[in-house]
């Protein structure tokens, strides 16, 4: 049987201006790992949400990327953490928003999804739902980067302004199993000096992260308002499984439309016949496939080969 698994790690002003060759040659070796981790899942005949899950983990731990080690701070200097998994097989999800002591937030999203009682969890009660089931955590010092702290520095020296560029984006992955069933996750520190609790669409189930059997799995990364507007997941998984168009067509057309509202940004989809897709309006998409048939790929810029 085949697989397929589809990661991201951020759109954004990804070009050689604003990509040191460091912080290219990390990006790309921890877009590695991650494909590694969520290919060996796969391989072993594992589920996709596994798959997925294992893949966004190896992301978070990577200080090269906004989620978890690594993630931005916001405009009071603080973490907020959001994360979101999704099972094509049944629909169940799990969710989380401004946690900010789980090592792995798409961990507790796991954890949420499998407790099966709720969905989405926020703030205080996600980080004491993490406790309560004995996730590791972590304190700040762990989160923060030096590179982070240096950005948060430049930003408040430039007055403090909101980070419309999206420049270190949010990390994602989307696969099929051997089985058939596709999966979602997303992960994210948000966005450089965001304020008052704001929360993006990476843990909204049906616009960051979507995931239906009848259709596909999505993850997207971008402008979080516009994504939240036009509910990107959904509607791809939508037009895919109503109008009949590939994950590609329909990936292509909804981001057309993020386009025309004003947003930037990018989307992976996995079908549950192992098609996959990428699309994104940046000039640069953190990103890699690997499948089953022995491809794979991992590229930023998009002059890259697909």
């Amino acid at each position: 049987m085949t697989w397929t698994l589809v990661i991201h790690g951020g759109a954004g002003k990804l070009d050689s201006e604003m990509v040191s060759p460091e912080q290219d040659a990390g990006a790309r070796a921890g877009l590695s790992n991650a494909l590694d981790a969520g290919s060996k899942v796969l391989a072993d005949g594992g589920s996709a949400l596994d798959a997925v899950e294992a893949a966004v983990r190896m992301l978070e731990d990577d200080p090269h990327f906004n989620s978890g080690r690594g993630a931005v701070f916001t405009h009071d200097g603080t973490l907020e953490l959001d994360a979101a998994i999704m099972d094509g097989r049944t629909r169940a999800a799990g969710a989380v928003a401004a946690a900010t002591a789980t090592r792995n937030p798409v961990g507790l999203a796991r954890a949420i999804l499998d407790d099966g009682r709720h969905v989405f969890l926020a703030g205080k009660g996600a980080d004491a739902f993490s406790r309560d089931r004995g996730l590791p955590q972590a304190d700040a010092e762990w989160f923060a980067t030096d590179e982070r702290r240096r950005q948060f520095a430049e930003f408040q020296a430039d007055g403090g302004g909101f980070d419309v560029d999206m420049k270190y984006g949010t990390v994602g992955a989307v696969a099929c199993d051997t089985h058939g069933h596709v999966a979602a996750a997303t992960s994210t520190g948000g966005v450089t000096g965001k304020r008052w609790g704001r929360i993006g669409d990476t843990p909204v189930i049906g616009a960051g992260t979507f995931a239906d059997d009848r259709a596909c799995a999505v993850s997207c990364t971008g402008s979080g308002e516009f994504f939240l507007r036009v509910g990107v997941g959904h509607e791809i998984a939508a037009r895919v499984r109503l109008s009949g168009e590939s994950p590609q067509v329909a990936a292509d057309a909804v981001l057309a439309e993020v386009k025309a509202l004003g947003g930037t940004g990018g989307v992976i989809v996995a079908g549950p016949d192992g098609d996959m897709a990428w699309g994104f309006n940046t000039v640069g998409m953190y990103r890699g496939t690997a499948s089953s048939a022995g491809s794979r790929t991992v590229a930023i810029y998009a002059n890259e080969a697909a």
